[in-house]
């Protein structure tokens, strides 16, 4: 039932925003951010895609990381951004083949999750909110989910679900921030790159959001096609993408991106070793 319920909002979500099943390509997007905002940073890729390759080309995103995967699946969607994660399962569920991912200003392709408090939270440490009503994003996401996850079983010896008085999955990275900024929560799970963009938007700031504690670094969201693409399409997307910091007057993507680079199937192997040491099955992460 949940799979055919995923299946109609794709489809629906495809006509609602234009996005025609007969486009020769679509580009899926993880819902990191509401719909809209997540369709703007895309729409400059979108453009340069179109004019590169010469191919109609469309954008998707959905209300939950599951359904981008399930859209892959029953090719619904051709290339996807992903997160490390959501990648993963991708690769197992959808046949997804990863071949580039974005670098920031930095330089750096990485990125960390971390857990966020109110500004004047007393807690010091991941054992002060024992008890409290905390919030991740979903559980296929890598800072909101897999990451955090795995940060607070390191630190309690206890899962999540265990350890907090309330745990909940809030869907988006923004709105557990904002959930952490109006103390609705009193803790919530993100990533750096989310919590700077709010930042320089002004829709949080270090007093309202302090973070409490960072993960080790992450490899990069990456951009993946399926595995049944035509070659040539493959080509000439991946060609278009890894010269897109040659053509393009602003590289776009989620996060500050200036260039593309490739990517390997290796890069990520850390998270599928994060997903076995903590013993999860892919219903625990595709709910």
């Amino acid at each position: 039932m949940k799979k055919i319920l995923v299946l109609l909002t794709a489809f629906f979500t495809l006509l609602i925003f234009g996005n025609s099943l007969y486009a020769d390509i679509t580009l899926g997007l993880i819902p990191a951010e509401k719909k809209e905002e997540m369709l703007k940073e895309f729409e400059p890729l979108r453009q340069y895609l179109e004019k590169t390759t010469g191919e109609k080309v469309k954008l998707f995103t959905t209300s939950d990381y599951a359904g981008v995967i399930e859209a892959m699946k029953n090719k619904m969607v051709d290339i996807a951004w992903f997160g490390p994660l959501s990648y993963v399962l991708a690769e197992q569920e959808a046949g997804a083949e990863v071949f580039a991912v974005g670098v920031r200003k930095n330089g750096s392709s990485t990125y960390k999750s971390c857990i966020v408090v109110p500004g004047d939270s007393p807690a010091k440490s991941i054992m002060d909110l024992k008890g409290k009503h905390v919030a991740f994003v979903d559980p296929a996401s890598t800072s909101g989910g897999l990451v955090p996850v795995y940060m607070v079983k390191k630190a309690t010896g206890m899962m999540p679900e265990k350890f907090f008085g309330k745990f909940e999955y809030l869907g988006k990275h923004d709105i557990v921030e904002l959930a952490v900024k109006n103390k609705t929560v009193d803790a919530g799970a993100d990533n750096d790159l989310s919590y700077e963009k709010m930042i320089e938007k002004g829709e949080i700031t270090k007093e309202s959001n302090k973070i409490l504690v960072y993960s080790d670094p992450l490899p990069g969201s990456p951009i993946s096609y399926r595995k049944d693409l035509d070659p040539k399409v493959k080509e000439k997307v991946k060609s278009a993408i890894l010269s897109a910091h040659k053509n393009m007057e602003k590289v776009s993507g989620f996060g500050q991106i200036i260039r593309y680079d490739v990517a390997k199937p290796e890069d990520y192997q850390m998270i599928r070793d994060l997903i076995k040491e903590l013993g999860l099955q892919k219903s625990d992460m595709l709910k």
